[in-house]
């Protein structure tokens, strides 16, 4: 196991907590017992424990101090109060392990005293082990906990490691906002097959399948989104119609502006933290 004797402590235990929970546990990467979850809420406490037998504290400083691993998943609002919280113990444990948006390992370093800093960008199929996480770790942070913050993030679904900080806005941009993309995608499909008469129940059945077949397929024959698109295209046919309505109404444009906006907004909200911590 290679989480074999470390306890991992997790400050806040939201839903991207749970699923790193749920997936450690269900590929028995460690035991409930090396498990500690750090809320404020007693009956999120008495909830988790329940289900999954963890350990459970509503002090942060508590849960820190126990930790080999320390895992910030709180909201990134509140980050300054987490780190008040710890009341030093933020140093201790062997790695930091962050999946707060827009919160810099500069940040977390400061707030923390520790070096040992890995940060992720999950999304949220993570939640049922079908993810993607991009992630980067601090100079010094040694290879035995990279491997860790490696094995964590796996539980998530896959995980692409990246050399540079910088990245971690895109892959917010990309990844991590991406699902919201595809579902109003497909939202806009089913209204659309509605429009045309099909029942809401079978429009969304028709497209839920055709989205993950696609995907799936994609994924299979290794071939490139447009050779695909090319193969479902017949000239002067019903898809060279659709796509050309795609085109003209700009689609492409508007999903890249999409996109670099979200980029934008990350980067924004990462120097907000870091003018934030530099006031106070």
């Amino acid at each position: 196991m290679a989480l074999e004797n470390k306890t991992v402590s997790f400050i806040g235990s939201g839903i991207m907590a749970e699923a790193m929970i749920k997936g450690l546990l269900n590929q028995k990467l460690l035991t409930a017992s090396q498990l500690i979850a750090a809320d404020p809420r007693e009956e999120r406490g008495d909830e988790l424990t329940s289900k999954y037998g963890l350990r459970f504290t509503s002090h942060n400083a508590e849960a820190a101090e126990a930790a080999d691993i320390l895992v910030f998943s709180t909201k990134p609002q509140v980050i300054g109060q987490v780190f008040n919280s710890l009341n030093g113990q933020g140093s201790k444990p062997a790695l930091v392990l962050s999946i707060l948006a827009g919160v810099r390992i500069s940040t977390l370093r400061d707030g923390t005293g520790n070096h040992s800093i890995a940060r992720a960008m999950p999304n949220t199929p993570a939640q049922i082990g079908e993810g993607i996480t991009v992630w980067t770790a601090t100079p010094e942070t040694p290879e035995a906990e990279r491997q860790h913050a490696k094995t964590l993030l796996g539980a998530l679904g896959e995980e692409l490691f990246m050399e540079d900080e910088k990245f971690l806005d895109m892959a917010t941009a990309l990844s991590g906002t991406g699902p919201a993309y595809v579902f109003m995608f497909m939202e806009a499909l089913i209204d659309a097959g509605v429009h045309m008469g099909f029942s809401r129940r079978d429009a969304e059945r028709l497209v839920l399948q055709t989205v993950r077949g696609s995907v799936d397929y994609a994924r299979q024959s290794g071939l490139h989104q447009a050779e695909l698109r090319n193969q479902v295209t017949s000239p002067g046919g019903t898809s060279a119609e659709a796509i050309y309505q795609l085109e003209k109404g700009g689609l492409r444009t508007v999903l890249s502006r999409a996109v670099y906006a979200a980029f934008r907004r990350s980067v924004e909200l990462g120097k907000a933290q870091e003018k934030k911590r530099d006031d106070s």
